[in-house]
């Protein structure tokens, strides 16, 4: 007996062998996704991008509020005033915002206030985390858990994009109310990450790192 406003779960067990060879095979997808600052300007079609934010849209969240709007733009003046506002904010950081710890963990990334992505890339996603919801009475009340659902979801749209064969970058120029302004969202939207999308350049390089293994980021308790 189902419960009103419930549905069966649609679930179909898999054989153990099967699993296993997933679990291997998606882990072994993601092992090759890099990060990005080198784009090339070929065009995307938007229905990748669809598809993208629809996958990032299937992730689980606080009371199922999902509190989150995806804005892509590929209009070239838009991402041109996205990019100068960024670069704005991006060298008072670097000149003046910027711990020491903070400087140490980045220069062997190689970053700087310069952002070419935001306008070599053919899409630029940004994801907006909202912080109230309207009731069904008309008044304003919080989202629950917010932050965490816009993570997941962005992990998720994350892994679309390498799934598909493009690249994205996870870019938080700080602070980021300009987004808001230029991309004319309300105020209980807060820009939470800046998501250059395309193929990467010919000549795009990524920093030569090592992952941490399976003994450093986990620990188990088992029977």
């Amino acid at each position: 007996m189902v419960e009103k406003g419930f549905i069966p779960l649609a679930w179909t067990e898999l054989p153990l062998r099967e699993m296993e060879e997933r679990s291997r095979s998606i882990y072994e997808q993601m092992n090759t996704r890099r990060t990005t600052r080198h784009f090339s300007v070929r065009d995307v079609p938007r229905q990748l991008i669809e598809h993208a934010i629809l996958c990032a849209g299937t992730a689980p969240s606080g009371a199922h509020l999902q509190p989150w709007t995806f804005v892509a733009i590929s209009n070239h003046d838009l991402k041109q005033r996205i990019r100068k506002a960024a670069e704005e904010e991006e060298r008072k950081t670097y000149e003046d915002r910027m711990p020491l710890a903070w400087r140490e963990v980045l220069e062997p990334l190689g970053t700087d206030a310069i952002k070419e992505h935001l306008t070599d890339a053919p899409w630029v996603v940004v994801l907006f985390r909202q912080s109230k919801r309207l009731r069904s009475n008309g008044e304003w009340s919080p989202t629950y858990y917010s932050n965490e659902s816009c993570g997941i979801a962005a992990g998720m749209f994350i892994h679309a994009i390498h799934h598909m064969g493009l690249v994205t970058l996870t870019h938080t120029p700080s602070p980021m109310g300009f987004l808001r302004e230029i991309l004319a969202r309300p105020e209980h939207e807060h820009a939470m990450l800046v998501l250059p999308v395309g193929y990467p350049a010919d000549s795009a390089e990524v920093p030569d790192l090592q992952r941490k293994t399976l003994e450093e980021i986990s620990v188990f308790f088992e029977k």
